[in-house]
């Protein structure tokens, strides 16, 4: 298995655009978030990843570019070291190896759930899926801290930084002692964005599995 595969599955969708909602009277930086869900209705950029294993491995370290339009419409691309794609129609969600010419499709309902995806591309009400607190201020970041209430997640909680207004970094820890630390270098707010972005063809020859 390759070591992006497993912080795919965590991630499911990495980042797509902030849909469910925040109380703003819960804090400061959960009112900004608030009203970075109510504002950004579309957005792209590039980001930075770092995987940190609980066994001390060296760290694995990838990078690439994402877009978002809601409704759960979103491309997210590894471009290195292990060329991988996300995309979602908003209704299914494919995921493609280019190395081995594979790909994954799925219902985006099934895919999301009480995942990080759910804060980053779900469509329903955030306090459903997710305990959610004010986690302070450290490393020149304010954190919402994100801990999901089903018992069987993938992942034990998540962490969103904001610096002022604008989401910079997620950090996402898994039940199997895994630290995913993703920062968005480039982030252009609301750009107009072609629809055919979001549409995924399978490539030639290439194996499908899902659907």
């Amino acid at each position: 298995m390759k070591p992006l595969s497993r912080v795919l599955d965590a991630l499911t969708l990495a980042l797509a655009g902030l849909l469910a909602s925040v109380p703003a009277q819960a804090g400061d930086v959960l009112a900004r978030l608030d009203r970075f869900l109510a504002e950004v209705g579309s957005g792209q950029g590039s980001f930075s990843q770092i995987v940190v294993s609980r066994s001390g491995r060296r760290p694995q370290r990838s990078a690439g570019e994402f877009a978002f339009a809601r409704p759960g419409r979103f491309l997210w691309v590894y471009a290195e070291p292990y060329p991988q794609r996300l995309v979602s129609d908003g209704v299914r969600l494919w995921s493609y190896d280019h190395d081995l010419n594979q790909v994954t499709v799925k219902p985006l309902g099934d895919a999301l759930g009480a995942t990080p995806a759910a804060i980053l591309a779900g469509e329903g009400d955030l306090a459903r899926n997710f305990d959610v607190s004010d986690n302070g201020s450290r490393d020149g970041f304010d954190w919402v801290l994100a801990r999901p209430k089903a018992p069987d997640s993938p992942f034990t909680d998540m962490e969103l930084g904001f610096d002022g207004a604008d989401l910079r970094a997620m950090l996402i820890r898994d039940s199997f002692g895994q630290q995913t630390e993703l920062r968005f270098e480039r982030f252009e707010r609301n750009p107009a964005i072609d629809p055919a972005l979001f549409r995924f063809v399978p490539p030639a020859g290439a194996d499908v599995i899902g659907e």
